[in-house]
């Protein structure tokens, strides 16, 4: 993908920013909504990379629709152009074919996702977006979006023990140590911990009996550190998975679609 980009995801927690320079990708910065005032300044740090190369375009995906219009006026004032944003009936087409029931309500985080885990390993996969929620899906050998499984991020999970009981504590999430949570938080802990990975596992090998071989397992999101370092079933993490996602869409899209 030789191409000149500014791409930004914005998310449900946070909005992430690369930029992409003949293709190779640099300056990725992480903002969380709770400080929105920084954003300008992160975008034009950014747009610094790229805005004096030639046809430079920024491209965006959005989980988080009520947030569009201020980051559009901050991307529009700090570089003076506008965001082209993937997903169904947007500015770039989906980079793969996507055999939800609904398309349009599928996250396009998780299509991009599977379509940049899919473009590096070129066979079935399943991507694991471990953020504020968390997702798991799968595509088959020729790419296409099959489906998958949202379930609580480890913070909400933790977060709802605390505010739905009277003694549990507020507990932030962190990898336990050991085979025993011998505290209340470190329960609570554990189960967080070894329930994500479970359910990734039994998900797998579901997602596994349908295809008829085993998909190589990609994870990105903020936690997917904490939650999989080290575990032989993850094929990789790739923190800037989604990103890469959709610097594809946009070159597909452009591709298909000269101008």
């Amino acid at each position: 993908m030789e191409i000149n980009l500014l791409v930004l995801n914005l998310g449900n927690s946070r909005l992430a920013l690369g930029a992409f320079a003949a293709g190779q990708l640099s300056s990725v910065k992480h903002v969380p909504h709770s400080l929105k005032g920084d954003w300008p300044a992160a975008i034009a740090d950014v747009w610094r990379q790229v805005g004096e190369l030639e046809e430079v375009a920024i491209a965006g995906a959005s989980v988080n629709p009520p947030l569009e219009a201020e980051i559009e006026q901050a991307v529009l004032k700090a570089t003076g152009k506008e965001i082209e944003w993937v997903g169904v009936g947007r500015d770039i087409d989906l980079p793969i074919k996507v055999l939800t029931e609904n398309p349009k309500e599928t996250g396009v985080d998780r299509i991009v996702n599977i379509a940049a885990a899919h473009e590096s390993m070129g066979k079935a996969c399943v991507v694991v977006d471990a953020g504020t929620a968390i997702t798991v899906d799968c595509c088959n050998d020729n790419g296409d979006f099959l489906g998958g499984a949202i379930a609580p991020g480890v913070n909400l999970m933790l977060q709802s023990l605390h505010n739905q009981t009277a003694q549990l504590p507020s507990v932030t999430f962190r990898t336990p140590t050991g085979p025993f949570g011998t505290s209340t938080e470190g329960a609570m802990l554990q189960a967080a911990y070894h329930g994500v990975r479970g359910m990734i596992k039994e998900l797998t090998e579901n997602f596994a009996t349908e295809l008829g071989e085993w998909p190589e397992i990609i994870a990105t999101g903020g936690d997917a550190p904490k939650l999989f370092e080290g575990w032989e079933l993850i094929h990789a993490i790739a923190p800037d998975l989604t990103l890469y996602g959709i610097a594809l869409a946009y070159a597909s899209h452009y591709i298909k679609h000269p101008t």
